[in-house]
């Protein structure tokens, strides 16, 4: 009787359609696991391979033939760059830099040149998006500065010269359209945001101003009286000539003609001119009376192994001089303009996709 119920009551649940209790164990076989649900969350094995913005890809290759010049050797952003266009520039290169010995191998000329091929490639797209224009003008002006840079007078000259190179005139015309379009961009995005303050000059000047006071030049006149005789008698007496024609000199005589009257060095012929002289050419107890003078002032007689000298400085360089400020100020600016260029650069190649393939 009670079997019958416990069949009854099972019955009643499969019929009803109720969920079995946790508690009754299974009769006969097994019914098999549901199947597996899939995890949306892993990624295909395709999806991992997609490239990313930023990334550099090295994929092998085994086609190398150096023959094939359509072979494409990089894409940037889907823009494909082939042997031939690295091949011709290396054939540029050596043209115009005469295959100069030593120089870097092939190898080195390979790699430094596609690098520069897709920095290249970049920043054409980058000027394509900011509709950069090359006018024809522009462009004629500098193929003909091109032509006389190979040292040719005529356009036919010239093509024959480049055919023989392997390049076409038509290549070298684009390649100079996109060097122009660059130049433009670059000038866009980084000179023209480049800037140089007086603060910025006077603070790189008192920092280097040990090393920037050894490069500047200045330039004198002398007149070198000897000692006619040897002892004190001789050097005494070409002192007080020495200072006797200082006299002369402050009273408004012709440094130039006393020195041809008057002086035993070899620059008496030449008025007693020294030429431009680098700090640190002459003797330093020499150079530090000339150095103390001022524009055409006359010196003291000064004494060296040779006798006495009597000097007039004709000109000297200074840090504060005009010049030597906008000497600093290119080299800040190239500073400058190197460090934000090669930001550019890195912020269009994170936003690029390159692959390259040799």
């Amino acid at each position: 009787m009670r079997a019958r119920l416990l069949a009854v009551a099972l019955a009643a649940a499969f019929l009803g359609g109720c969920a079995m209790p946790g508690w009754i164990p299974w009769v006969g076989t097994k019914p098999p696991p549901p199947p597996a649900v899939a995890d949306s969350t892993t990624p295909k094995p395709d999806a991992l391979d997609m490239p990313k913005p930023g990334d550099v890809r090295q994929r092998p290759v085994e086609d190398t033939d150096e023959t094939v010049a359509d072979r494409i050797i990089a894409v940037v952003n889907n823009d494909a760059i082939t042997l031939g266009e690295l091949q011709e520039s290396i054939v540029s290169y050596r043209a115009e830099n005469g295959n100069q010995r030593p120089g870097p191998t092939d190898e080195e000329l390979r790699r430094d040149f596609l690098s520069r091929l897709i920095d290249n490639r970049l920043q054409l797209q980058e000027a394509d998006r900011e509709k950069v224009v090359v006018e024809e003008v522009e462009l004629n002006e500098e193929f003909l500065d091109r032509i006389k840079r190979y040292g040719v007078k005529t356009e036919e000259e010239f093509a024959k010269l480049v055919r023989g190179q392997g390049v076409t005139v038509e290549s070298i015309k684009k390649r100079l359209r996109d060097g122009l379009k660059v130049q433009k961009l670059v000038r866009r995005k980084v000179t023209l945001r480049v800037s140089v303050t007086e603060a910025e000059i006077t603070q790189y000047l008192e920092a280097n101003r040990a090393k920037l006071e050894t490069g500047l030049s200045f330039h004198a006149r002398h007149i070198l009286v000897t000692p006619e005789a040897d002892g004190a008698t001789g050097w005494e007496s070409a002192r007080i000539k020495a200072e006797m024609l200082r006299t002369q000199l402050e009273d408004g005589a012709d440094f130039v003609e006393l020195a041809k009257q008057h002086s035993r060095d070899a620059t008496a012929k030449d008025g007693g001119d020294l030429g431009t002289l680098k700090r640190g050419e002459l003797a330093p107890e020499i150079e530090s009376e000339l150095l103390a003078l001022d524009e055409g002032e006359i010196s003291r007689p000064v004494r060296s192994p040779l006798g006495f000298h009597v000097f007039r400085l004709e000109s000297k360089d200074s840090l504060e001089s005009a010049s030597i400020r906008q000497q600093i100020r290119d080299i800040l600016f190239r500073q400058q303009f190197d460090t934000r260029l090669e930001v550019w650069l890195r912020e269009i190649k994170r936003r690029a996709i390159i692959e390259v393939r040799i």
